[in-house]
């Protein structure tokens, strides 16, 4: 009995490593859950804010205003105007 444990085992734990591996990204906190929980907020610099700092909120937060930054900063680039503008746009629209 022990034996077929064993067999049993060496074939099962791979999987459960792989398929909490798979879990991971569907627990992550995603932006709409984070505004829905208070965790964050919009700001009128076109970024987000950290409200209750978790873990999780901070990783989104940074993520999310690296990315809008890049954008912001090709938007201003081909509008031929400044980041602070594009950003002052931005917030406007995402506070409303």
């Amino acid at each position: 009995m022990l034996i077929k444990f064993k067999e049993n085992f060496r074939w099962v734990f791979p999987m459960l490593l792989v398929l909490s591996l798979f879990a991971l990204p569907a627990s992550a906190l995603d932006l709409a859950q984070a505004k829905t929980q208070g965790l964050v907020q919009e700001t009128a610099s076109g970024y987000l804010k950290v409200v209750k700092p978790t873990g999780a909120a901070k990783d989104l937060v940074k993520n999310i205003n690296a990315g809008r930054k890049a954008e912001y900063q090709k938007i201003a680039k081909k509008r031929g105007t400044s980041l602070a503008a594009v950003e002052k746009l931005a917030g406007k629209r995402l506070t409303q």
